[in-house]
C-alpha cells in the first residue's frame, strides 16, 4: 500500500509466531494513530486486541500479537485504527489457522450452572505439578485460548510460578526449584533461576538470573547470597517490582535443634526499572527464628506479596508462620520493620469467629478487595488449613483431633484497632481438604472465585461462588493430573480489553 496516502485500504499482513496459537499481525498506517486487531471465528470479529500507537514520526509500522484463540480453528480478523486527527477505519479481512496445543496440558471439564451468569473473561491457570506443565489460559467453557512454553528444556523440579500480566501486555514469571529444597536436596545441574517477562508469543522481552542477581547485590554491598526466586512478585506503580527471593543461615543450638541447623528465611529484595536491586528485606534481620509452628527449619515460606499503594508499604504471606505481616516498606525509604502481624498469635483480635479455629492456617496468597489499603480495609485469602489450631488446644491431624480442612475467607482488617472481622467465610468439606497452594479473588460482579490444588493426588478444582452465607457454585474447572499453583479470572489476555 502506499502509506501516504490516508485513503488507502488498510489490509495488513498476518504470520505465525513461535506459539502455534498465537498470530502476529503487521500493518502500516498513512499517518499516527492507534490500532487494535479484531478477530473471531467468523467475520463478527467478537475479540479485540488491546491498542498500539503509531506516531507521525518515524516507522508507521506497527506489528501486535493476536491471542486468544482456540486449536486447529480458522481466525479471521483486521485491524481497526483511530487516526489521531479523526477517522475510523476498519481494514481488510485476513485469516489465521491455529495449530495444536501443547501435550503437556492437563486434561479438564467445566461446568456452569443452569440460569447462573459467571464473571466473564478468560482463566489463567498455573500448574506446577507434577513435572512439568506449561501455564496456560481457557475460555469459560474450557477451551485452551493461549499457552507459554518456556524455550529451555524443563527439568523435575523446575516450576514457574506465578505468571501475571503486566500493564504493558507483556507477562512476568519467576521459573525455580522449591523454595524449601535450597540445602536439603540438590537440584538438578542446569536448573534456570530467573525472573522473566516474556511477550504473548512466548518471547523472552528481558530476565535476570539469581547468579546475576547475587554478582549485583554484591557490587552494592548487600550482605546476602540468595538461592531462588520464589512463590511471588508484585509490580509497582513505579515500574520496580518486589520479589520473594531466600536465602539460609546457620544456627547453633537452637532450642530444640542441637548442633548445627541450617535454616530456610525469606529475603523481598526491591528491583528498579533495569532489574538493579535498591532495596532488601531481610526476615533474619526483623522475626524470632524460634518461632516456628510449622516445617521448620524451612521456618517462614513467604508465598504471596501485596502491595499498599495508600502507604507504600507492602503485606507477605508466611505459610510456616501462619500469618500475615505488613512490613515498612514505603517505597524504599523504609525502615524493614514489623508493623503487625495478623493471624493466630499475632497482634489482631478475631471479632465475628471462633479462636483460633478460624484463622488461616498454611495460607497462600492474599489480595486486597477494597479500594483502600490502610485503615480499614478487605482481605481475600487462601486459607489450606494445614496444622489448624483448635480451642481444644488440639491440631488438625493429631490423634483424638479433627480433621483438617480448607477455608475460604474474606476478612475486613481494622489496623488501627488491631481487629480482624470475617466478612465471607466458606469451610469446604474434607473431600476438598487442599493442603497447598491456591488463591482466592473476588470477581468485578461479587462473586468469590477460589483455586483449590492438592486435592488429593493430582486433582485441582476452581470454583466461582456466590458471596452469600450459603454459597452456591456458579462455574467449576476440574482438573486432573495437576495440581495448579494458581487460577483466578481476567478480563482477557489484554489489559484493559473485556472479552
Amino acid at each position: 500500500m502506499d502509506a501516504t496516502d490516508p485513503n488507502a485500504p488498510i489490509s495488513g499482513t498476518v504470520s505465525d509466531t513461535g506459539n502455534p496459537q498465537v498470530a502476529s499481525f503487521s500493518v502500516t498506517l498513512p499517518k499516527a494513530g492507534n490500532v487494535r486487531v479484531e478477530f473471531g471465528p467468523d467475520t463478527s470479529y467478537a475479540f479485540s486486541t488491546s491498542e498500539q500507537h503509531t506516531p507521525a514520526t518515524g516507522s508507521p509500522s506497527v506489528t501486535l500479537l493476536v491471542a486468544g484463540m482456540t486449536a486447529n480453528t480458522t481466525y479471521h480478523m483486521r485491524a481497526k485504527v483511530e487516526y489521531d486527527d479523526g477517522g475510523l477505519t476498519a481494514g481488510t479481512d485476513q485469516t489465521f489457522t491455529t495449530g495444536e496445543v501443547p501435550t503437556s496440558i492437563p486434561s479438564m471439564t467445566v461446568t456452569a450452572t443452569p440460569g447462573m451468569t459467571p464473571q466473564p473473561g478468560v482463566e489463567l491457570v498455573d500448574p506446577v505439578t507434577p513435572k512439568y506443565q506449561a501455564p496456560f489460559a481457557t475460555d469459560l467453557k474450557g477451551n485452551v485460548i493461549w499457552t507459554y512454553n518456556a524455550p529451555e528444556t524443563q527439568l523435575e523440579g523446575e516450576l514457574i510460578f506465578p505468571v501475571k500480566l503486566l500493564p504493558n501486555g507483556n507477562f512476568m514469571c519467576l521459573m525455580g526449584p522449591l523454595s524449601s529444597h535450597v540445602d536439603t536436596s540438590p537440584n538438578p545441574p542446569g536448573i534456570v533461576k530467573v525472573i522473566r517477562e516474556f511477550d504473548l508469543a512466548g518471547n523472552t522481552v528481558r530476565q535476570l538470573s539469581m547468579d546475576d542477581l547475587n554478582a549485583k547485590l554484591a557490587a552494592a554491598n548487600f550482605n546476602v547470597k540468595l538461592e531462588v526466586f520464589h512463590h511471588d512478585f508484585t509490580l509497582l506503580p513505579n515500574g520496580h517490582v518486589l520479589v520473594i527471593t531466600n536465602t539460609t543461615k546457620q544456627f547453633t543450638d537452637l532450642p530444640g535443634y542441637p548442633g548445627t541447623t541450617t535454616v530456610i528465611g525469606d529475603v523481598v529484595v526491591d528491583l528498579d526499572q533495569d532489574f538493579n536491586p535498591v532495596w532488601l528485606w531481610n526476615e533474619f534481620d526483623h522475626l524470632d527464628v524460634n518461632r516456628h509452628p510449622m516445617n521448620f527449619p524451612d521456618w517462614t515460606h513467604s508465598n504471596a506479596i501485596a502491595y499498599s499503594p495508600d502507604d507504600g508499604n507492602f503485606l507477605i504471606s508466611m505459610r510456616h508462620q501462619h500469618w500475615i505481616v505488613k512490613v515498612d516498606y514505603r517505597d524504599g525509604a523504609g525502615t524493614g520493620n514489623v508493623l503487625w502481624r495478623l493471624g493466630s498469635g499475632g497482634d489482631f483480635n478475631l471479632q465475628n469467629g471462633t479462636n483460633p479455629d478460624d484463622w488461616f492456617y498454611a495460607q497462600h496468597d492474599m489480595n486486597f478487595v477494597s479500594s483502600n489499603t490502610t485503615g480499614s480495609f478487605q482481605l481475600s485469602i487462601m486459607d489450606n488449613g494445614n496444622n489448624r489450631v483448635f480451642s481444644s488446644g488440639l491440631t488438625c491431624g493429631a490423634a483424638n483431633a479433627p480433621a483438617c480442612y480448607t477455608a475460604i475467607p474474606i476478612m475486613q482488617v481494622d489496623e488501627n484497632a488491631k481487629t480482624a472481622s470475617l466478612l465471607f467465610h466458606q469451610k469446604l468439606p474434607a473431600d476438598l481438604y487442599s493442603f497447598f497452594a491456591g488463591d482466592t479473588r473476588v470477581q468485578p460482579n461479587t462473586n468469590v472465585e477460589y483455586n483449590l490444588a492438592g486435592v488429593g493426588v493430582g486433582t485441582s478444582y476452581v470454583f466461582e461462588v456466590t458471596p452469600t452465607a450459603a454459597p452456591q457454585t456458579v462455574w467449576e474447572m476440574h482438573l486432573t493430573n495437576a495440581n495448579t499453583y494458581r487460577a483466578h479470572r481476567m478480563p482477557s489476555l489484554y489489559p484493559g480489553v473485556q472479552w
